[in-house]
């Protein structure tokens, strides 16, 4: 017997997709994987234009990074409070696409990327590029999909990422050497330009959306500026204990990745001599975080998330991170690396960061745009500092030698344990503040506005 018209297809159930929610989320999946294709083409770039004036310019540059963080996050709060999304994402994607093309015309004119301080600026520039392009569709998707979408689909939309992520760095490993590195600046501006043509596909898809829409997405909002002052997210982060919480889960994250990253460099320089060897060692991590990172996201991401609950999902990151930095404290092999950064990495991409990102969903329009970004730009960057002041300090000091990588993973257990009490309070607040609005005292159930 046929089966009937309203019955779901195997792949639709598979991938936890509901009638009306494909072109929303295959737009969404193009706009990150033409992003962070962008990206990637210009990340193994940057690592190598970093140690053009050595490896201790690296702390520097990450307080310059932090102060253009800064001065980037107040920019984009002042153009979001003068035009409507479909205005001010297009300008910030534009802006960086200017920024490509400038660059490689000054590398091209100082004959490549010899210059130390433009290959220091790329630097600088690249790493806020990242944060701040990421955050910006990450903020687009909290505004037209609610919380009950996000929970299902933003695993999936982040298959898209991780595509991206895999064919922009294969495309600068294959292309580099062959054509030079500059001359894939120009690849990554258009990559960007068809991402920023995405964005504005998928904004005319939410206003014909079939399914019902988050109260932030109705028309007189999407086609209105962000409320709020150039210091609206700042206030918004400071007055807000729950987002003062996920600030905090955001800059434990970085600081302990930071930690890892030196523990990381400490246990490879000493096990892997030879710099080519190294360089496979890394794309083993690369590659297995990535096969790893997309069977999550397709299968278990969404399913977890809802069995779970955003709390303890948000758990299993600082859980991996610490169990792992012990095991690897006593046990600092190769083997344990790979498999403890892959995992690491993996839960980061495939579970806490759409769980995180969920959080944004029941919050207002500025606090999804001006408070989330300079979240995931400026505190972001914050944690990635403290972390490499602290680990340096101790190496000054002789106490990293002294104490050894057994005790130095021990002391991030009191980290660890934060987190995680972080990560619960997170999920309970988000339960309450989605109910409460849910259930308003003088608005209807469809309204879905925060109290």
């Amino acid at each position: 017997m046929p089966a009937s018209p309203a019955t779901p297809s195997p792949l639709r159930t598979l991938l936890s997709l509901r009638p009306g929610e494909a072109p929303l989320v295959l737009w969404s999946m193009a706009y990150f994987f033409l992003l962070l294709t962008s990206y990637y083409v210009l990340r193994p770039l940057r690592e190598a234009m970093g140690l053009t004036g050595g490896v201790r310019e690296l702390p520097r540059l990450f307080l310059a990074t932090l102060a253009c963080m800064l001065v980037a996050s107040l920019l984009f709060s002042a153009v979001a409070s003068r035009f409507p999304r479909r205005v001010f994402i297009p300008i910030t994607y534009g802006f960086f696409t200017l920024n490509l093309l400038v660059f490689f015309a000054l590398f091209r004119a100082r004959a490549g990327a010899d210059d130390v301080w433009i290959a220091r600026t790329f630097y600088v520039w690249v790493s806020v590029f990242n944060l701040f392009a990421v955050s910006v569709f990450w903020s687009f998707m909290v505004e037209i999909f609610d919380l009950e979408h996000g929970k299902r689909l933003f695993g999936l939309i982040g298959v898209g990422g991780t595509a991206g992520a895999i064919l922009g760095s294969s495309t600068t490993a294959f292309f580099a050497e062959r054509v030079g590195g500059v001359n894939l600046l120009p690849v990554s501006a258009v990559l960007l330009i068809g991402a920023t043509a995405c964005m504005l596909q998928l904004n005319r898809a939410a206003g014909r959306r079939a399914t019902p829409a988050p109260a932030a997405t109705r028309a007189d909002d999407a086609d209105a500026p962000v409320s709020g002052g150039v210091f609206a997210g700042i206030v918004d982060l400071v007055r807000s204990p729950f987002l003062l919480g996920i600030a905090l889960y955001v800059f434990l994250y970085t600081v302990t990745a930071t930690i890892t990253y030196f523990m990381q460099g400490e246990i490879v320089a000493a096990a892997v001599p030879d710099r080519d060897a190294r360089a496979s060692l890394f794309a083993i991590i690369d590659v297995t975080t990535n096969v790893l990172t997309v069977v999550i996201q397709v299968f278990l991401t969404g399913r977890i998330i809802r069995f779970l609950g955003v709390g303890l999902t948000l758990a299993v990151l600082p859980l991996v991170t610490v169990g792992g930095l012990l095991a690897l404290g006593w046990l600092p092999t190769v083997l344990v690396l790979i498999v403890f950064q892959s995992c690491r990495r993996a839960s980061n991409y495939a579970l806490a960061k759409p769980a995180r990102e969920s959080l944004f969903t029941i919050l207002s329009r500025e606090e999804k745009y001006k408070a989330k970004n300079f979240m995931d730009t400026f505190v972001y960057r914050s944690g990635d500092v403290a972390g490499s002041v602290l680990f340096e300090t101790l190496r000054r000091q002789g106490a990293a030698a002294a104490l050894g990588l057994p005790v130095l993973a021990a002391l991030t257990v009191p980290v660890g344990i934060v987190w995680i009490t972080v990560s619960i309070l997170l999920g309970r607040h988000q339960t309450r503040r989605a109910r409460a609005a849910a259930d308003p005292p003088d608005a209807t159930l469809a309204s879905g506005r925060p109290s």
